[in-house]
């Protein structure tokens, strides 16, 4: 290994948040790092590319410029390589498409030279005060041997089907990620049923909407009191993904996390106002037929079965959770719009005595995003809803976890990170004026004490 490179800081997994964080390292002359991914190349849920799905955070929130607005890899760079700097100036709207934002990272990424896709990581193990990173090129079966001072974990979450349900032995039961994909077998069943409450079952839902005047029977359920809208139009409740409140909710003991993450689903997992709004407006003109709907949707229903019947059709067993009633449907398609989970991957097994982990097993991420016991090597991405709050997933702090991130392997201050940012407390101690810049160095040498 003495002849070996070593490598600043290795990646795993490139979605947004690990892409940007190559963006935001490779003009830093210093570290050297290397991202890997086993996908052929970057395609962000190619499975709910819908037209007209827009992101639902302003496109400020791109992989660099919350960071450095100057780098090269802003969206706002992208559109003037592109061309459209005009005609977005014209759109005046702060939210992109879903198609656009994908094109855009696809940009970035093919200019980043420390990207390496086709690439899987099959093992990390710790070899002095170094790790082994072993990964082989899913191409050409070529197995290389990698070293580096620290890691990031971006491998993001994965779609989450109910325990009770095995898709395996239901081929007309997919995941919503899916959707694209078997759209038009879909389309040629007599009736679909969307299970959740979120913004893929509504997109999917609109999606298949028209589908209804030419006979498609459409349901919509979910175990949600009602269809609820995302919260977090109003501009004291978006404080919520601040530094300050980052820093206060990692404070708090993990059985009050918990129960702060229980209240605030509405924050980061309901449906954009503007599309619900649009799903009634198109039911609302359908109505004016004055013919029944081929549509059905029903709030508090919590699924707890599904099988297929005799005929290939499926039988969906809910329970109605405010009159504590038995409900059965019938449909021929099932698709569970039913989010996202964090899952450890398994090439983590030879680090595993590194690991700091909480009393319920999960991942002990200390404030700086390591979940090391030293709180110095290993930094996650997406994996501390639980310690850090509703921000985790936000494309809107991905920036600025990766500042904090970069500072911490460069030990000094290479972004500048706003540790205040809110107009309002969320503790009992008395406010600070704002940190200056030297003061920020601190989050540098920060005690790991959570």
């Amino acid at each position: 290994m003495n002849t070996e490179k070593i490598y600043s800081v290795i990646g795993i997994g490139i979605g947004p948040f690990n892409l940007g964080l190559a963006a935001l390292i490779e003009p830093i002359e210093d570290l050297s790092a290397l991202f890997f991914d086993q996908s052929e190349g970057f395609d962000w849920h190619p499975g709910l590319m819908l037209n007209n799905a827009t992101l639902q955070v302003p496109f400020l929130a791109d992989l660099v410029t919350m960071a450095d607005p100057t780098n090269k890899y802003s969206f706002l760079n992208y559109i003037k390589q592109s061309g459209r700097a005009y005609k977005f100036y014209i759109r005046e709207n702060f939210f992109i498409y879903r198609r656009e934002y994908n094109e855009y990272c696809k940009w970035a990424a093919a200019q980043l030279s420390n990207l390496k896709f086709s690439h899987k990581v099959i093992s990390i193990d710790p070899v002095d005060d170094v790790y082994k990173v072993t990964v082989i090129n899913t191409q050409t079966c070529v197995t290389t041997v990698y070293y580096t001072h620290k890691i990031v974990l971006g491998t993001g979450t994965s779609p989450h089907v109910p325990d009770f349900i095995d898709t395996e032995t239901l081929p007309n039961v997919i995941h919503a990620s899916q959707y694209l994909y078997f759209k038009p077998q879909i389309q040629k069943n007599a009736s679909v049923t969307i299970i959740g409450s979120g913004q893929s079952a509504a997109e999917v839902f609109r999606d298949l909407l028209p589908d209804t005047e030419d006979g498609l029977q459409l349901k919509w359920f979910t175990r949600s009191s009602h269809f609820f809208p995302l919260d977090n139009k109003s501009k004291l409740t978006l404080e919520l993904t601040s530094p300050e409140y980052v820093d206060h909710f990692h404070s708090l003991s993990s059985q009050k996390r918990k129960q702060l993450l229980d209240s605030q689903h509405g924050l980061y997992k309901g449906i954009d106002h503007e599309l619900i709004n649009e799903i009634f407006d198109s039911l609302y003109e359908m109505s004016l037929e004055d013919t029944p709907l081929n549509v059905e949707l029903r709030s508090n229903m919590r699924l707890t079965s599904v099988k297929e019947d005799t005929d290939g059709s499926h039988l969906l067993d809910f329970v109605q959770t405010e009159l504590e009633q038995p409900f059965e449907d019938q449909t021929d398609y099932v698709i569970l719009a039913t989010g996202y989970k964090y899952k450890e991957p398994a090439i983590l097994s030879g680090i595993q005595d590194k690991i700091g982990r909480l009393e319920n097993g999960l991942f002990k991420v200390h404030r700086n995003y390591t979940i090391d016991k030293n709180g110095t090597d290993i930094f996650v991405q997406n994996a501390e809803l639980h310690t850090h709050g509703l921000s985790t997933p936000d494309l809107g702090m991905g920036a600025y976890r990766n500042s904090y991130i970069i500072n911490q392997i460069a030990n000094r201050e290479v972004y500048k990170v706003e540790k205040r940012i809110a107009f309002q407390q969320f503790g009992v101690q008395k406010a600070t004026p704002e940190f200056s810049s030297a003061n920020v160095l601190e989050l540098v040498n920060e005690q790991v004490n959570h």
